[in-house]
C-alpha cells in the first residue's frame, strides 16, 4: 500500500534567505471502485461504479468505498455486503448481496471525481436529494454542552497524525456528546475523508451514529451534509462556512448544523434545539 505522506526537496525562501530543505507531501492516488451484483435475469455483474482521487491508508480504502456505496444510496446497511475485497493497490470491489439490486440508471454520474468536490459529477442537485432518506427528530439525543463544542477542534487536532506533518488533509470526526474523539479519519479529499469515516462505523457496527457529534475540518458543503443524513447523524458541526444549500438541506432532516466553529465561538444555523443555551448568557 501506498504510503500517505512522502518527502519531497524544496527551496525555502525567508525574508531574503534561500535555504534548501524537504517538506511533507499528502499523497493523492486514484481509486475505482467496482461493485458486483445479480442483475434481473440472475447474472452476475461486475461494474465500475466511480474514480475518486484519495489519500491512500491501510484498511481506508475498503472503508472508503462502502461509505461511498452507503451515502449514495445502493447499500442500506452491512447486510447488504456480501463481500469488499482490495483488488490492487488503487482498485477495491464490493460484492452485493443477492437481494441487491442497484438502479444503475440513477446512480449516472462521471467515474472521475476531483479530490475537491465529490458532488461535482451529479446529474443534478435533484438527483442528489431524491437518494436521502426522510430524518425525523432523534428523540434519544442527548442536549450538547456549549464548552464541548468549543473544544471539538482542539481534540482533532491533537488527533491529525498526517495532517500535522504535511497541513494537506481533511479531516471527520466523530464525537460522542461529552467531547470524548471516538474516530477519525483523513483525506486529500474532505467527501473521501468523511466516507471513510461513515464506511468504518458500517463495518465495524460498533456504535450508532445517530447520538453522536460530526466534526468536519474544513467546510459544510451540501455534499457533505447529504453525506451525513444518509448515515443518520443529526448534529454537525464544521471549523468553516456551510453553504446555503447546505443549510436548507440541514434545516429539511431536522439537523443540527454548526459552523465556524474555531477561537471559541460557532454560528449555530439550525436545530439549536440540541444546545444547551442555558449555560449561556443571552
Amino acid at each position: 500500500m501506498i504510503d500517505s505522506s512522502f518527502k519531497h526537496p524544496i527551496q525555502k525562501l525567508n525574508a531574503g534567505t534561500i535555504e534548501s530543505t524537504e517538506d511533507w507531501l499528502a499523497v493523492e492516488e486514484p481509486l475505482e471502485i467496482r461493485i458486483s451484483f445479480l442483475n434481473e435475469q440472475g447474472q452476475q455483474v461486475m461494474k465500475p461504479l466511480s474514480v475518486t482521487m484519495r489519500t491512500p491508508s491501510a484498511g481506508q480504502d475498503i472503508e472508503l468505498a462502502c461509505g461511498f456505496l452507503l451515502t449514495e444510496g445502493i447499500i442500506h446497511d452491512k447486510q447488504d455486503i456480501q463481500k469488499a475485497l482490495q483488488l490492487d493497490d488503487d482498485v477495491v470491489l464490493i460484492i452485493l448481496a443477492s437481494s441487491v439490486r442497484p438502479d444503475m440508471h440513477r446512480l449516472e454520474r462521471h467515474f472521475y471525481t476531483s479530490s475537491s468536490c465529490g458532488v461535482c459529477g451529479k446529474t443534478s442537485i435533484d438527483a442528489v436529494k431524491t437518494i436521502c432518506p426522510d430524518q425525523h427528530l432523534s428523540t434519544n439525543f442527548n442536549s450538547v454542552l456549549p464548552s464541548v463544542i468549543y473544544n471539538l477542534p482542539e481534540r482533532l487536532n491533537e488527533s491529525q497524525n498526517t495532517f500535522a506533518a504535511t497541513g494537506g488533509l481533511h479531516a471527520s470526526a466523530i464525537f460522542n456528546t461529552d467531547g470524548k474523539l471516538l474516530l477519525l479519519r483523513e483525506d486529500v479529499g474532505r467527501h473521501n475523508a468523511l466516507d471513510k469515516l461513515i464506511g468504518a462505523t458500517l463495518l465495524e457496527n460498533t456504535f450508532s451514529l445517530q447520538n453522536k457529534i460530526l466534526l468536519l475540518s474544513g467546510r459544510a458543503s451540501f455534499e457533505l451534509i447529504q453525506k451525513a443524513t444518509m448515515a443518520g447523524i443529526y448534529f454537525v458541526c464544521a471549523v468553516g462556512a456551510p453553504s446555503n444549500l447546505a443549510v436548507q438541506l440541514a434545516a429539511e432532516r431536522n439537523m443540527t448544523l454548526i459552523g465556524f466553529l474555531r477561537g471559541g465561538r460557532f454560528n449555530i444555523y439550525c436545530g439549536a434545539g440540541r444546545i444547551m443555551m442555558k449555560e449561556l448568557a443571552i
